[in-house]
Protein backbone atom coordinates (compact mmCIF):
# COMPACT_ATOMS: atom_id res chain seq x y z
CA UNK A 1 0.00 0.00 0.00
CA UNK A 2 1.79 3.32 -1.06
CA UNK A 3 1.73 6.10 1.24
CA UNK A 4 -0.91 8.84 1.24
CA UNK A 5 -1.99 11.63 2.96
CA UNK A 6 -5.47 9.50 3.93
CA UNK A 7 -5.52 7.92 7.35
CA UNK A 8 -5.34 3.69 6.92
CA UNK A 9 -7.81 4.09 9.97
CA UNK A 10 -11.73 3.64 8.57
CA UNK A 11 -13.89 5.92 9.76
CA UNK A 12 -18.10 5.03 10.41
CA UNK A 13 -19.58 1.97 9.74
CA UNK A 14 -16.54 0.66 7.59
CA UNK A 15 -15.51 0.12 11.49
CA UNK A 16 -17.65 -3.13 11.70
CA UNK A 17 -15.97 -4.56 9.15
CA UNK A 18 -12.16 -3.90 9.16
CA UNK A 19 -9.69 -5.97 10.97
CA UNK A 20 -8.55 -4.94 13.54
CA UNK A 21 -11.35 -2.46 14.48
CA UNK A 22 -13.82 -4.99 14.42
CA UNK A 23 -11.85 -6.34 17.19
CA UNK A 24 -13.05 -3.78 19.31
CA UNK A 25 -16.17 -5.08 19.82
CA UNK A 26 -15.15 -8.40 21.03
CA UNK A 27 -12.78 -6.09 23.43
CA UNK A 28 -15.89 -4.21 24.61
CA UNK A 29 -17.33 -7.80 25.51
CA UNK A 30 -14.26 -9.28 27.50
CA UNK A 31 -13.60 -6.47 29.31
CA UNK A 32 -16.92 -5.88 30.09
CA UNK A 33 -16.98 -9.25 32.01
CA UNK A 34 -13.43 -9.03 33.21
CA UNK A 35 -14.62 -5.27 35.27
CA UNK A 36 -18.07 -7.31 35.81
CA UNK A 37 -16.66 -10.35 37.50
CA UNK A 38 -13.76 -8.46 39.17
CA UNK A 39 -15.97 -5.66 40.57
CA UNK A 40 -18.35 -9.56 41.85
CA UNK A 41 -15.59 -11.67 43.23
CA UNK A 42 -13.84 -11.05 46.61
CA UNK A 43 -10.21 -11.17 46.41
CA UNK A 44 -8.03 -10.67 49.80
CA UNK A 45 -5.89 -8.22 48.81
CA UNK A 46 -7.48 -5.11 48.28
CA UNK A 47 -5.08 -3.42 46.40
CA UNK A 48 -4.64 -6.37 44.14
CA UNK A 49 -8.41 -5.90 43.33
CA UNK A 50 -8.14 -2.55 42.83
CA UNK A 51 -5.20 -3.36 39.85
CA UNK A 52 -7.60 -5.24 38.25
CA UNK A 53 -10.37 -2.84 38.53
CA UNK A 54 -8.04 -0.01 37.31
CA UNK A 55 -6.93 -2.10 33.99
CA UNK A 56 -10.40 -3.32 33.26
CA UNK A 57 -11.87 0.19 33.71
CA UNK A 58 -9.03 2.08 31.99
CA UNK A 59 -8.88 -0.02 29.45
CA UNK A 60 -13.17 -0.38 28.42
CA UNK A 61 -13.21 3.53 28.78
CA UNK A 62 -10.00 3.78 26.27
CA UNK A 63 -11.37 1.55 23.86
CA UNK A 64 -15.00 3.03 24.20
CA UNK A 65 -13.42 6.32 23.54
CA UNK A 66 -11.11 5.43 20.43
CA UNK A 67 -14.08 3.78 18.94
CA UNK A 68 -15.83 6.60 18.75
CA UNK A 69 -13.36 8.30 17.37
CA UNK A 70 -13.43 5.81 14.42
CA UNK A 71 -17.15 5.78 14.04
CA UNK A 72 -17.10 9.86 13.81
CA UNK A 73 -14.67 10.07 11.65
CA UNK A 74 -11.99 12.28 13.76
CA UNK A 75 -8.91 10.61 12.63
CA UNK A 76 -9.37 12.60 9.46
CA UNK A 77 -6.27 12.18 7.51
CA UNK A 78 -4.28 12.44 11.41
CA UNK A 79 -1.50 9.98 10.76
CA UNK A 80 -1.10 10.47 14.64
CA UNK A 81 -3.93 8.40 15.76
CA UNK A 82 -2.63 5.54 13.61
CA UNK A 83 0.73 5.38 15.82
CA UNK A 84 -1.38 6.16 19.28
CA UNK A 85 -4.13 2.98 18.29
CA UNK A 86 -0.33 1.32 18.31
CA UNK A 87 1.20 2.40 21.41
CA UNK A 88 -2.18 2.15 23.00
CA UNK A 89 -2.80 -1.30 21.99
CA UNK A 90 0.36 -2.70 23.09
CA UNK A 91 0.14 -0.91 26.13
CA UNK A 92 -3.44 -2.38 27.26
CA UNK A 93 -2.14 -5.91 26.32
CA UNK A 94 0.84 -4.96 28.78
CA UNK A 95 -2.19 -4.77 31.31
CA UNK A 96 -4.08 -7.20 30.94
CA UNK A 97 -1.51 -9.53 30.87
CA UNK A 98 -0.41 -7.91 33.98
CA UNK A 99 -3.80 -8.63 35.85
CA UNK A 100 -4.63 -11.62 33.98
CA UNK A 101 -1.30 -13.29 35.37
CA UNK A 102 -2.08 -11.64 39.33
CA UNK A 103 -5.98 -12.75 39.16
CA UNK A 104 -4.30 -16.32 38.11
CA UNK A 105 -2.01 -16.85 40.93
CA UNK A 106 -4.36 -15.05 43.66
CA UNK A 107 -7.13 -18.11 41.96
CA UNK A 108 -4.72 -20.71 42.91
CA UNK A 109 -3.12 -19.28 45.93
CA UNK A 110 -6.21 -18.24 47.91
CA UNK A 111 -9.08 -20.19 46.57
CA UNK A 112 -7.81 -23.54 46.53
CA UNK A 113 -11.21 -24.85 47.41
CA UNK A 114 -13.21 -25.32 44.06
CA UNK A 115 -16.59 -25.93 45.58
CA UNK A 116 -16.44 -21.98 46.59
CA UNK A 117 -18.27 -19.81 44.11
CA UNK A 118 -15.41 -17.09 44.57
CA UNK A 119 -13.72 -19.29 43.31
CA UNK A 120 -15.44 -20.08 39.74
CA UNK A 121 -15.86 -16.35 39.89
CA UNK A 122 -11.97 -15.87 39.85
CA UNK A 123 -11.44 -18.49 37.10
CA UNK A 124 -14.16 -17.31 34.89
CA UNK A 125 -12.59 -13.79 35.61
CA UNK A 126 -8.53 -15.28 34.51
CA UNK A 127 -9.87 -16.99 31.26
CA UNK A 128 -11.64 -13.57 30.36
CA UNK A 129 -8.64 -11.40 31.16
CA UNK A 130 -6.78 -13.80 28.89
CA UNK A 131 -8.70 -14.00 25.56
CA UNK A 132 -8.30 -9.76 26.53
CA UNK A 133 -5.07 -9.98 26.09
CA UNK A 134 -5.08 -12.10 23.15
CA UNK A 135 -7.44 -9.66 21.76
CA UNK A 136 -5.67 -6.69 22.81
CA UNK A 137 -2.50 -8.21 21.37
CA UNK A 138 -3.74 -9.50 17.89
CA UNK A 139 -4.89 -6.09 17.73
CA UNK A 140 -1.81 -4.80 18.59
CA UNK A 141 -0.22 -6.99 15.78
CA UNK A 142 -2.28 -5.79 12.85
CA UNK A 143 -2.06 -2.21 13.94
CA UNK A 144 1.70 -2.16 13.82
CA UNK A 145 1.65 -4.26 10.36
CA UNK A 146 -0.95 -1.30 9.02
CA UNK A 147 1.16 1.57 10.79
CA UNK A 148 4.20 0.19 8.81
CA UNK A 149 2.67 -0.26 5.65
CA UNK A 150 1.16 3.14 5.60
CA UNK A 151 4.26 4.91 6.59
Amino acid sequence: MPASSENPIPSGCKVFISCPESLMIFEFVFGGLVWILVASSKIPYPPLQAWLMFVSVFCFVITTCLFMFYMCGFQGSLSLLTGLDVFYHIFAAMLYLSAAVMEASVTHWFFFNPNSELYKFNISTSVFAFLATFLYTVHAIVSIHRWKSAS
